[in-house]
């Protein structure tokens, strides 16, 4: 059993998500959650069952985001390169991580094929050593893309040589469990959740396995620090909201919620309630194990 968990670039159209999605529904894998977020202008959908299933249906996902997703009207505060913007395949239940990448170099062989999109392996299915960085395969996102991939270095695993007119560049990879989490303010001041992020993140000497970006949400009018926990051994949600919420004063701001984008490891959930961690829902809603469990793949 594997995992997919894909980012794509529409958290604004109702309409075109719910058919996004839809198309998965007709798969045989399991559609297991849907992260709409307006500000990021972006959707996180989670797949898992059998990898052949997996597979064939992380394909119809990005044949739906290229026909429906026109990134020459797109803006959001997240950084992007695609319509279907990362599509990473994960290990569940004992599967090999050798697995997951050879799913992703079909994938992404057959997107770029097919549909005409560049594609870049990243992760653990990454050709090169940069590429296993998301952050260095994305860059500054779409608006530096073209430049970038003038460059002979950056040439796409598979693909034309050129973004896709309507739908740029997907980052296709294998990589394990991550959590994506995210903590508000009670500033609008988006340079404080930028320097939060900077003190937090292991790039900069802050909490190992911590990957964070500061963003301004406008719906929202606060500002927000947005955050990946990656690595073989995730840190719990709770100890890094303890640490952001101690951190913040003194950069002026305070914490005032939180939010689980998509599903996590129970592991990293241990000892997290609505109440301490100030969420959005309760917990129980976005352990994976859980949710795997309900669709009969536990």
């Amino acid at each position: 059993m594997i995992e997919c968990v894909a980012n794509v670039s529409e958290g604004r159209n109702a309409a075109a998500i719910e058919k996004i999605a839809a198309a998965l529904r007709l798969t045989q894998a399991a559609l297991l959650d849907v992260h709409v977020d307006p500000d990021h202008h972006r959707s996180v959908l989670t797949l898992a069952g059998e990898p052949s299933a997996v597979e064939e249906a992380a394909f119809a996902l990005a044949r739906e985001c290229v026909a429906r997703i026109d990134l020459r009207r797109h803006t959001g505060v997240h950084p992007r390169m695609g319509a279907l913007d990362v599509l990473p395949f994960v290990p569940l239940a004992g599967s090999p991580m050798g697995d997951c990448v050879q799913i992703a170099r079909r994938a992404g062989a057959r997107i770029a094929a097919e549909l005409g999109v560049p594609v870049y392996l990243y992760g653990e299915a990454a050709s090169r050593p940069e590429r296993r960085s998301l952050p260095f395969v994305r860059g500054r996102g779409l608006e530096t893309l073209q430049a970038r991939m003038r460059d002979e270095g950056f040439a796409p695993d598979f693909g034309p040589s050129a973004p896709h007119p309507t739908a740029g560049a997907t980052a296709v990879g294998a990589r394990n469990a991550l959590v994506a989490y995210n903590i508000r303010l009670d500033t609008a001041d988006v340079g404080i959740a930028r320097r939060i992020a900077s003190a937090i993140r292991e790039a900069q000497g802050g909490m190992r396995s911590v990957q964070a970006l500061g963003f301004s949400l406008a719906t929202r009018e606060c500002a927000q620090v947005s955050m990946n926990l990656v690595g073989p051994h995730l840190p719990r949600v709770v100890d890094v909201f303890r640490h952001v919420r101690k951190l913040a004063p003194t950069f002026g701001a305070s914490v005032t919620a939180s939010e689980l984008v998509g599903l996590a490891p129970s592991a990293a959930l241990e000892g997290a309630t609505r109440r301490n961690l100030r969420l959005d829902d309760e917990p129980s809603a976005h352990v994976l194990e859980a949710r795997l469990a309900e669709v009969g793949l536990a």
